[in-house]
């Protein structure tokens, strides 16, 4: 991802922050699929991964994360530290993922 750095920890080990540029974050929404809605059903019967909500969650952390790191980038930073992820229901159906943390240049 345009070689910047991202970190859940405040800092960057061996690296010291020279500039703060604040909080940057990206979210998606995303709908479940009738398909996957089907699937799940059957899994819950007899249990175990529900793949398609799985990758759906991973396609949404890959989509925000993009989203953070753009407007890092456009902000002149190379890293972002301190990054968390939150969700939050929207609609029946659908939630946002949302990937924020704090864009800073790092030396």
């Amino acid at each position: 991802m345009n070689d910047i750095i991202l970190t859940n920890l405040e800092t960057v080990p061996g690296r010291t922050i020279a500039e703060h540029y604040g909080l940057v974050s990206g979210s998606t929404v995303r709908a479940k699929h009738v398909g996957r809605d089907i699937a799940a059903s059957l899994k819950n019967i007899v249990g175990g991964e529900l793949r398609g909500y799985t990758e759906l969650l991973k396609e949404s952390r890959e989509e925000a994360v993009r989203r953070m790191v753009e407007q890092a980038t456009a902000l002149g930073a190379n890293a972002v530290v301190n990054i968390r992820f939150s969700t939050s229901s929207i609609t029946q159906g659908a939630a946002e993922l949302y990937a924020y943390g704090t864009a800073v240049r790092v030396e």
